[in-house]
């Protein structure tokens, strides 16, 4: 299955590391705290602010931005004070990856620094042919086509032959409307196939083992 592929195209939060991991409640908490400050508002208010921020705006920082003053990278500070140590490596993840035919990349809503470290924990910064942040989408975050499209032309990609896995199924929408191949990490079975080129699978490594590529 996905013979054609020849592009892999993977979210990083919750996708190469699992949502019940260490980093992953740093990384909410971080939020949580960066809202919490900037709004003036304990940490149950910043979880309603966040709601209302990304439902409207695809992530909290662009909402922070368009409703207000604040500078990315102060909103981004938080990242340089989280504790990468809690995530290791990954060497059947790595096995997986490093057999795929082809380019393969990171698209994420954090930022390129996020990722290096979180990558380099989890040893799959030789897996990686590039990372596309929020920063090289403009801080236009995935649902939306301007960062897809960003996307597409900076790394020159025919969505005819690309997959691209995300834990968001919001994030897939557009992508599969594209051509793309999807596969939406998530709870369920080890993988199924749920439409044409749509696929859900909860876990990422048995998912690529079993591809016949």
């Amino acid at each position: 299955m996905l013979a054609d592929i020849n592009t892999w195209v993977l979210d990083l939060d919750n996708t190469l590391y699992p949502a019940r991991s260490a980093l992953a409640e740093q990384l909410t908490h971080g939020i949580l705290s960066t809202i919490a400050q900037y709004y003036g508002t304990d940490l149950a208010g910043a979880r309603r602010i966040q709601s209302e921020l990304v439902a409207e705006y695809g992530t909290s920082l662009r909402g922070a931005m368009v409703t207000g003053t604040i500078d990315p990278h102060e909103f981004l500070g938080f990242e340089r004070r989280l504790d990468y140590s809690v995530i290791g490596p990954d060497p059947l993840l790595a096995e997986a990856l490093t057999s795929l035919p082809g380019r393969r990349y990171v698209y994420t809503n954090g930022s390129a620094y996020h990722a290096e470290q979180a990558l380099g924990r989890l040893g799959l910064t030789d897996c990686i042919d590039g990372v596309f942040d929020i920063l090289a989408g403009d801080l236009i975050p995935k649902p939306y086509a301007e960062s897809l499209d960003a996307f597409l032309e900076l790394y020159g990609v025919d969505p005819a032959r690309a997959a691209m896995f995300d834990d968001l199924e919001v994030n897939l929408t557009l992508p599969h409307e594209r051509g793309m191949t999807t596969v939406w990490v998530t709870d369920g079975t080890a993988y199924e196939q749920v439409a044409e080129r749509r696929w859900r699978t909860t876990d990422l490594r048995t998912f690529l083992r079993a591809l016949d590529v």
